[in-house]
């Protein structure tokens, strides 16, 4: 399209809108609408207008006192709609990889779909640890870390619906079967924030997992390691797994506009 023509057709109101916006800085936190209407090289009367309606969609904020001008955090949606858009595996990958190298095990995400997890990012371990778990496997929520801890981070009064919607079908001796250990279990997973699965789907892997949550506080996916369990040893799971695996569930969470509040659950 030529110059001439895009010019034709841009919405000189709100480039400029947009253009007030990307003046607010780190060195610049804060501007008056003189400052305002300098940098941008016009006179006062159209920044004015602008300002006025930035102000009342809730963008920018007037402190009483000073007359000057601050962004809200209104402007941060802006981005997680971005972000929210993008594929969580585009995301996810160099954490995932990260993690993986940390750990040693393979690294994952993971999301619920009804009574299953669906993974969605896979990052294979390199050697002997490797668990063989692809993009779009679905395996039984109660009887994984990821899925656990994605159970224990919805409402409570949906945990016995979501329970008896699934067969809670054992797949080894150490599978738990009983809503009311199931139950126990997603309470304490959800106080401590991780998850733990030992031999309950598969013998001998053990998985570790930690939520991820969007700008809600909703826990929209879980991040995991798995490996066989003489690879995860409860001291390099203590030392090593599980800072790797909250961290990088803290990261990821960031990037979906989480923001952590102590004592929030």
């Amino acid at each position: 399209m030529a110059k001439l023509e895009k010019d034709r057709y841009s919405a000189s109101s709100l480039v400029r809108g947009l253009e007030i916006l990307k003046l607010f800085r780190a060195e610049q936190p804060t501007l008056s609408l003189a400052e305002i209407a300098n940098q941008l090289g016009i006179g006062r009367t159209a920044p004015f207008r602008l300002l006025f309606t930035l102000q009342s969609l809730g963008y920018l904020r007037q402190n009483e006192e000073t007359k000057r001008y601050e962004l809200t955090p209104k402007v941060l949606e802006l981005g997680f709609a971005y972000l929210n858009t993008l594929q969580i595996t585009e995301v996810a990958r160099p954490y995932l990889e990260e993690l993986r190298d940390r750990s040693g095990g393979s690294a994952h995400i993971g999301i619920l779909d009804d009574t299953a997890v669906v993974f969605v990012a896979v990052q294979q371990a390199r050697g002997p640890s490797t668990v063989h778990v692809s993009v779009g496997s679905r395996l039984p929520a109660h009887a994984t870390a990821v899925g656990k801890i994605l159970l224990a981070f919805q409402p409570k009064d949906a945990w016995e619906e979501l329970l008896l919607l699934s067969d809670l079908q054992s797949y080894t001796k150490d599978t738990k079967t009983m809503m009311t250990a199931i139950l126990k279990e997603l309470d304490v997973v959800r106080k401590q924030g991780y998850s733990v699965s030992s031999g309950e789907f598969e013998v001998g892997i053990r998985s570790v997992s930690a939520p991820i949550f969007d700008e809600t506080g909703r826990a929209v996916a879980a991040v995991s390691v798995a490996a066989h369990e003489s690879f995860l040893p409860d001291d390099h799971v203590a030392n090593c797994v599980l800072p790797a695996i909250c961290d990088a569930a803290e990261k990821l969470s960031a990037f979906y506009g989480y923001q952590h509040v102590k004592g929030r659950g």
